[in-house]
């Protein structure tokens, strides 16, 4: 019977261990709770002028001066496009976590589409964006992608309401 506790609490243990987010992803998590303004998308590592689909949403342009909002006690947020002649406003809902950093790569944003009623309607598919930095009152995420073969880094920067 003993052997059998000890087994059991040893298996508990690991798998409480297992389930648990590390120290710096917490404060990461509880750095990002809140709302946030997206003041500024740019490119970095090549030459010349761009326009871009984000997110598989809208244009770059209109992502500028969007508002975010990310919850972290259930890890659900939205951010809001204003409506113009280019840009179909509106709220969009999302699930999101930080993702630890593997060897060679900063901590990343992760999140998926959802509905209002936190139904997944992406298919499973999401969205990674590189933390370049964060504190209390601005962040920095960076994606990289690829036109016509030659890399190029998307920038977003954002501050904090």
């Amino acid at each position: 019977m003993a052997k059998q506790t000890l087994f059991f609490t040893a298996l508990v243990s690991v798998l409480l261990m297992s389930c648990s987010v590390s120290k710096s992803a917490r404060t990461q998590r509880n750095l990002f709770s809140g709302s946030w303004t997206l003041d500024n998308v740019s490119y970095e590592n090549n030459t010349g002028n761009f326009k871009s689909v984000i997110f598989n949403d809208a244009e770059d342009i209109c992502f500028e001066g969007s508002d975010w909002f990310f919850r972290d006690n259930n890890s659900t947020g939205r951010y809001t496009i204003s409506q113009s002649t280019l840009c179909q406003g509106g709220d969009r809902f999302f699930r999101w976590s930080v993702v630890e950093p593997s060897q060679n790569y900063s901590s990343q944003l992760q999140f998926k589409f959802i509905d209002d009623k936190r139904k997944d309607i992406s298919g499973g598919y999401g969205y990674r964006l590189n933390i370049a930095s964060i504190n209390e009152q601005s962040m920095t995420l960076k994606s990289n992608v690829s036109v016509d073969g030659e890399p190029v880094t998307i920038v977003y920067e954002f501050t904090k309401k």
